[in-house]
């Protein structure tokens, strides 16, 4: 069990981001167990493939070395996120560790697993073996994570705006009743059922949390007391992912609407950007914010702000439709 205490800094202190790094480092928990992340097969067999390239292999092993399935990871590894942070500038504060820093951190990874050669090289030289880690985790992002991140982004953007609309109509309280089954709040405290027994005082430092597609079915919390607190957390809808539904044949929406703005509602079940939009439905960027307006216009399709990005998703009246549709109940 964990026990996280607040004070009312701390409370008005609590911020949601999405993190690049976390999914980037995290993802390598997915590649090592297949079976345990099953949601993300269609990830796994591609990015089974990258890492077989001799190029890639090489130059991630300091990654695969420290991301192993079943340890801890150091707390500079996955940096409290921001929001609108770029992995950009999440490598050059990995790249920035203090040495004295990577070692504390490389040493409250070892009560569970001793390190690996890997790790007990940067023990002994953080200064000069942290570089290839940076470029390890830059390398698997391009790889690996880059092609399929608008696609992620957009499901950890959406769950970020419904998160911070909880939090802010329903308090605290209940924000972090709702966000975990795991999670309890005390009055000044949440209490997370876990096995890590980890106990923070926040300090006013208020708290970082992040959605993680790759999480599984955890939050997982800083190590230590001492780095800046931040939480990752299960993503919602993640088995929606790597769903791809155009409209089936014969789709009766489609007729009423057309072909092109029957496939976006099929897909915007999930707040969703016009880039990843395009990108599933293979229509022009320029197609897909026509039919987009079209739609908002007519009130079947709601949009948001999160940072830099606009979100698109089905309001009740597609919601109506798409149950008719996908009944078999004549619309037009």
């Amino acid at each position: 069990m964990s026990e996280l205490r607040f004070s009312l800094a701390d409370v008005a202190g609590v911020r949601l981001a999405v993190s690049p790094i976390n999914e980037t480092v995290m993802s390598m928990w997915a590649l090592a167990s297949p079976v345990r992340y099953a949601v993300h097969l269609p990830w796994i067999d591609r990015a089974r493939v990258t890492v077989r390239r001799p190029e890639v292999a090489e130059r991630v092993r300091p990654l695969r070395a420290l991301a192993r399935r079943g340890c801890w990871l150091p707390d500079f590894l996955t940096p409290a996120a921001r929001p609108n942070v770029e992995i950009a500038e999440q490598l050059d504060q990995i790249s920035a560790t203090p040495p004295a820093v990577v070692v504390q951190d490389l040493l409250a990874t070892t009560p569970r697993r001793p390190l690996n050669p890997f790790g007990q090289a940067l023990l002994a030289d953080p200064r000069g073996l942290l570089p290839q880690l940076v470029d390890a985790v830059r390398v698997w992002y391009d790889e690996a994570i880059a092609p399929d991140w608008p696609r992620m982004r957009a499901v950890l953007d959406a769950d970020v705006a419904y998160r911070a609309t909880q939090l802010a109509e329903n308090g605290a309280g209940r924000f972090f009743e709702q966000l975990h089954p795991s999670l309890r709040w005390l009055g000044d405290r949440v209490v997370s059922d876990d096995p890590f027994e980890r106990d923070f005082d926040l300090r006013g430092r208020g708290l970082a949390l992040n959605p993680t597609v790759f999480s599984g079915q955890q939050v997982l919390w800083n190590l230590l007391e001492d780095s800046l607190p931040a939480g990752a957390y299960p993503v919602r809808a993640v088995g929606t992912l790597w769903e791809a539904t155009p409209p089936p044949p014969g789709d009766s929406l489609a007729r009423v609407v057309g072909p092109g703005r029957a496939a976006l509602l099929h897909l915007l079940e999930t707040a969703t950007t016009t880039t990843d939009l395009a990108r599933l439905t293979a229509m022009s960027a320029g197609g897909v914010s026509q039919h987009l307006g079209a739609l908002h216009a007519a009130g079947l399709v709601s949009r948001s702000r999160q940072g830099r990005h606009v979100l698109y998703r089905n309001t009740d009246a597609a919601r109506v439709l798409l149950r008719a549709s996908r009944g078999g109940d004549p619309i037009g």
